[in-house]
Formats: C-alpha cells, sequence, structure tokens
C-alpha cells in the first residue's frame, strides 16, 4: 500500500538491515511516523554549506571545505552564525520503491537551528532518493543562539514513504467535512490547508517572541531550563499588527487550531514567496495524532518560526503563511502522537521551545 511509513514498518526496516546504526537504537527515536537521527562524534567547520552532487561524496566535499574538525564526544559549542556538518548514526539501505524526505524537529526549528540532511550524491536538501545506499550527515548552522551539543542528540528526523501519498485539495475538503481538520471559520485549502498568523489574541497581548542578537549558549539536554526573558523579547501589540525587522527572528502562532487523523501525516510548507518579504521556517514534521482528540488534544495550534528578509514588513492578524500539506499513511501508526509517548508540544498555544522555562 503506498503513503507513509509507520512506526511499526519503520521498526520492520531496521529489523532487515534497510536502517541501521552504529549504536543500538534508542527508546522514543521511532515516532509515529518517522524516525529520529541522532549525530555522531565528530563535526566539521566547513566555509560554506554545499550539496554533494551528482557522483560525489560528502567526504568529497569536505576535502574542499573543512575549515577544522571538532570532537563532540564531551560535548561541543557550535557557535552562531557558522556552518557545520556532522556524521549521523544513521545509515539506508533503501528498497527501490522507498524514498525518503528529512526535516528538522520542531525544537530545533524554534531554537532557530537550520538543521538540514544531505547525502552522498545529493542534489537536494532533506531529499533521500529510492534505492539509496550509505551515510547520512546532518549539516548545522545556529541562526540566532550558539548551542552546546552532544553525540546522540537529535536534531533532524526523516520520514518514509512509499508512492505518491499526498492529498489533493478536493480530498483534503472530503477528509474536513468527516473529521474537522481545523477549528472555526471556514478553511482555506491551496495546495494544502493554509494557515494564517494569530496577532489577536483572546486574553492579553502577547503575540510572539523575537530573538535577542547577543545571548548565551544554550546546552540541547537542559529542558526546561532556560529563563526566556534572556534570550528573548516579547512582542505584543494592541492593533492586530506587528512589523518585522529585517534579519530578525521570530516565534508567533497560527490563528488555526489542526487536528491530524491517525491515518494522516502533514508537513509545513512555505505558502507563497508573493506574500511578503519574511520565510516561515517550517521545521518539523506534524505525526498521525497532533491535536486529535483520543490523542490528547483537542486541536492544536501551529507554532511559526518566522525569518524576514531585506525589508521590514507589516504582518497583519489573519494573514496567510504557510500551508500544511497532508499525506496519507501506509498504516495507522500503532501510537499516536501524545499517546503513551513523549509528546511535547500536543495541544499547545504560543509556546517556545522545551529548552525554556
Amino acid at each position: 500500500m503506498t503513503g507513509v511509513l509507520a512506526s511499526q514498518q519503520i521498526q520492520e526496516m531496521i529489523s532487515s538491515g534497510a536502517i541501521s546504526a552504529a549504536n543500538a537504537f534508542v527508546e522514543g527515536q521511532v515516532q509515529p511516523a518517522s524516525l529520529d537521527l541522532r549525530l555522531g562524534t565528530k563535526a566539521f567547520r566547513v566555509r560554506a554549506s554545499f550539496l554533494a552532487g551528482h557522483g560525489r561524496s560528502v567526504a568529497d566535499r569536505l576535502n574542499e571545505f573543512e575549515m577544522h574538525q571538532i570532537d563532540l564526544t564531551q560535548g561541543a559549542v557550535l557557535e552562531k552564525g557558522c556552518v557545520y556538518v556532522v556524521e549521523l548514526q544513521e545509515r539506508l539501505a533503501l528498497p527501490d520503491g522507498i524514498l525518503a524526505v528529512a526535516n528538522a524537529k520542531s525544537s530545533t526549528g524554534r531554537l532557530d537551528l537550520l538543521t538540514r540532511t544531505i547525502t552522498d550524491g545529493g542534489e537536494e536538501f532533506d531529499r533521500v532518493p529510492a534505492g539509496y545506499a550509505g551515510r547520512l550527515y546532518a549539516e548545522i548552522c545556529p541562526r540566532s543562539f550558539s548551542v552546546l551539543v552532544r553525540p546522540g542528540m537529535r536534531l533532524n528526523q526523516i520520514r518514509f514513504r512509499e508512492g505518491q501519498a499526498q492529498l489533493s485539495d478536493e480530498a483534503l475538503r472530503a477528509l474536513h467535512g468527516t473529521i474537522p481538520l481545523v477549528n472555526g471559520s471556514k478553511p482555506l485549502f491551496d495546495d494544502g490547508l493554509g494557515f494564517s498568523v494569530d496577532l489577536q489574541p483572546v486574553e492579553g497581548d502577547l503575540v510572539g517572541y523575537r530573538a535577542k542578537p547577543h545571548t548565551g549558549v544554550i546546552d540541547l539536554d537542559k529542558l526546561g531550563f532556560y529563563e526566556p526573558s534572556d534570550y528573548w523579547e516579547e512582542v505584543r501589540t494592541h492593533n492586530g499588527q506587528i512589523i518585522l525587522d529585517p534579519g530578525a527572528f521570530y516565534i508567533l502562532v497560527s490563528n488555526e487550531a489542526v487536528c491530524i487523523p491517525p491515518e494522516y501525516a502533514a508537513e509545513m510548507a512555505p505558502f507563497l514567496a508573493m506574500v511578503g518579504e519574511f520565510r516561515v521556517h517550517y521545521a518539523g514534521f506534524f505525526d498521525p495524532g497532533f491535536g486529535y482528540a483520543e490523542a490528547g488534544g483537542a486541536g492544536s495550534r501551529g507554532v511559526l518560526e518566522v525569518r524576514c528578509h531585506e525589508s521590514p514588513f507589516v504582518l497583519e492578524h489573519g494573514q496567510v503563511v504557510g500551508r500544511l500539506v497532508f499525506e496519507r499513511m501506509s498504516e495507522r501508526p500503532s501510537e499516536l502522537y501524545g499517546e503513551r509517548i513523549a509528546s511535547n508540544y500536543q495541544g499547545q498555544g504560543l509556546k517556545l521551545s522545551k529548552h525554556f522555562k
């Protein structure tokens, strides 16, 4: 059956050797519709971001662009504004009919920690072709905060797919008629489910956070540890508008609360380049069960990681800034997001990453 592979199918791939690793897989690494990828022991500081390119290996390109190597064994700081490549612990030997797509985990995106997967022979970030056999690497560029990392940390995740799984707008409308995918007003279906920004909260005037430009290091192992005010400025508004500053990074929240039914998965994608001079980071996958009532959610809002580009831009309440692309699952996962597994963002509203109090 075509679709996104569920957790039990990922486990079967591990058992068959299609997915292998330098160290034993750990509890919670297999998610309902994805596999968390773990950092290895060595980081390469490189001059610039790169793709291996057809017929070339990442190791070949590291010989061109490497500046120095960093041992991560005892923990090491990846500095803001620098680019690093880390070999991941997992390797793939994909069957001919199975391809893979990677993405940053939610907490990674909320720290503005640009993390992309690259492969030998790769000509695109975060895309692994069917039949690929070889190593996986993470390209990491901390953009707002320097971070302390160690081997085994999970900054990105990978999803496996057989065949065409994306739902058309017509299929989305039909699904919404059966299981409401979004609360409130009439949903916008345009190459996915439209996401708009909430700048008129029901209570108070706090609508988001903006990363401070000069902060301390964040140890990614420390959860619920850091004072938000040391790293973030609060963004408030009384008129449903904010002005995005060029180069600044913001955490905002969607106006819509969404539900991902058990037989489906979703991924955040940009809406249109023409909507404004900003980019929604769209980190992370939305797993089956996100916001789903039977898995502990009553609709969950999407956190938006927004970076403004060349000129200041006025963002207004209800403006569409992203879209959720839905895909069918090959099978219903044995466990859903928020159901007996660690799910940090079920039922979320405006929320910073799990590292903050």
